[in-house]
């Protein structure tokens, strides 16, 4: 069997996700369907428990501006929707969207609502209260920006990894990955689709303005720059009637929301993340450092109100005080003596002949060991189970308690997925991590919040059986303690030789 092409013009892409059909959590769509068969809620509380799932909003919404009688005049909100399409149709309607556990529904996708949540709670923390008269607009266009996503996402994900893999990764030109991998540009696709399902107005306007109108765009960037003097800023907004009035207009507070989350997902100190931080601090006339402190404030509150998740959010990386956080250059201490005397004990313990370990767990113990006493304070140790396909956490020292029940699934990861094909070294530092963040579990992600760490996978005859996950709390890595860090797992790497050839 051969895999059908995809499509490869504008009209085909629409037709292939106007057949998409994606699923919603199943606990939000049971309690919405209750709703709807009680006759005492009202139309107002029954859009309350939709609001909850995204996927249920994206379809209500949908099918109330995709009829003849709303042409010209999208509902640009939720309640507006339902008054509509009436009760009965919108029951019938969220009566044959799928429901399934979160286990069930592919991560990409997952990711993908989570990331327009955060979007969405920074529209409404930084926009809604300035632009009370508006909420609603600004709510729904900002959750609701990355729609189109996720139906390609949904139907496609491997379109996803691939996209990753070429831009963050070998940092190919977006525009010509998009034309080799899509056969037209991803912004042309937003636009049309959102046109077609009749998504608020204000989305195919901001797509278009990162499209379309890129000058405009760029000349606030090279404003928002200047930051530290706010009245320069006014001086150049003053000589630039055009400029003033266009960076006024309310829709563009959906693309800075969208645009703060997207980058914040890769990085909170990356450069697209600076860049997107100073342009909504101009459009707010608050200093940087005030918008960034209401930014964190909105990625908090964000994340408690999504709750537990296996998934990436951006908040997870602001546990750490923000000198630790952003001064990347403060390097780790070295060792003291007695740390490096017990070191040299637990390497000679591991090049030991014969093999002094029982199993495996008492070797990994003493690994463990050895790399906390060559200086690293978080320690992650993994065992490959070639039977499940799967790493299984094996030894974890510094971290909370679930690290030592974690379990990784490396299809699910394209860097997890090289560090497995043979033994290698990834170190993670401020320069490349934006490039690999969003190609690592969320997991992972999470019990690692730091811009400087080693992921080493361990071998034996070129086959790899292990993988250590280390950090120095988010400190810079002294080339001291890389050799240190390098010199533990050659240890490693001869116990488990010599442990596989005990009894022989």
């Amino acid at each position: 069997m051969t895999t059908p092409p995809l499509p490869r013009t504008l009209p085909a892409w629409i037709k292939a996700l106007d057949a998409v059909v994606l699923p919603a959590f199943a606990d939000p769509h049971a309690r919405v369907q209750r709703a709807m068969r009680d006759s005492s809620k009202s139309m107002r509380q029954i859009a309350e428990l939709i609001q909850e799932s995204p996927i249920l909003a994206l379809n209500v919404i949908r099918e109330a501006n995709r009829s003849a009688a709303s042409a010209g005049k999208p509902a640009e909100s939720l309640e507006v929707a339902l008054s509509r399409i009436g009760l009965k149709r919108a029951e019938a309607l969220i009566a044959g969207i799928p429901a399934a556990r979160p286990s069930e529904i592919p991560a990409p996708l997952r990711q993908m609502v989570l990331i327009s949540r955060h979007a969405s709670q920074q529209a409404n923390g930084l926009f809604a209260a300035r632009l009370a008269r508006l909420w609603q607009e600004i709510h729904w266009s900002s959750l609701l920006f990355l729609a189109p996503v996720w139906t390609l996402v949904a139907a496609h994900p491997e379109l996803l990894e691939a996209w990753e893999q070429r831009v963050l990764v070998r940092r190919e030109p977006a525009p010509q990955v998009e034309q080799a991998l899509l056969g037209i540009p991803l912004l042309d696709l937003c636009v049309a689709v959102a046109e077609h399902w009749g998504l608020p107005g204000w989305i195919a306007q901001g797509y278009r303005l990162l499209s379309q109108n890129r000058r405009m765009l760029i000349k606030a960037l090279h404003v928002a720059r200047d930051n530290e003097h706010p009245l320069h800023q006014q001086q150049m907004l003053d000589a630039d009637p055009e400029l003033r009035r266009w960076l006024t207009l309310p829709s563009n507070t959906i693309v800075l929301a969208n645009g703060l989350a997207l980058s914040a997902h890769h990085s909170w100190s990356g450069i697209h993340s600076l860049r997107w931080q100073r342009l909504a601090g101009l459009y707010l006339q608050v200093p940087l450092t005030e918008l960034q402190q209401m930014v964190h404030q909105q990625a908090a509150a964000s994340a408690q109100t999504i709750g537990k998740t296996d998934l990436w959010h951006p908040a997870q990386a602001l546990l750490w005080p923000w000198e630790t956080v952003f001064q990347v250059e403060k390097v780790a201490r070295l060792p003291n003596t007695e740390a490096l005397t017990q070191w040299r004990t637990h390497c000679r313990e591991l090049l030991s002949e014969p093999c002094p370990y029982d199993n495996v767990i008492q070797l990994t113990a003493t690994a463990c060991k050895a790399l906390t006493c060559a200086g690293m304070q978080r320690v992650l140790l993994m065992i490959v189970d070639r039977r499940q396909q799967r790493l299984v956490s094996q030894q974890a020292s510094g971290l909370p308690r679930e690290a030592s029940r974690l379990t990784l699934e490396p299809d699910q990861s394209q860097v997890l997925r090289r560090l497995l094909e043979k033994p290698a070294l990834l170190r993670l530092t401020p320069d490349n991590v934006a490039q690999f963040s969003a190609l690592l579990p969320g997991a992972l992600k999470a019990l690692f919040p730091s811009e400087h760490v080693l992921l080493r996978s361990v071998g034996q005859e070129g086959r790899v059986i292990m993988l250590v996950v280390a950090d120095q709390g988010n400190t810079a890595f002294s080339e001291t303690g890389v050799q240190a860090f390098t010199k533990t797992v050659q240890c490693i790497e001869r116990a488990l030789a010599t442990f596989s050839k005990r009894g022989r």
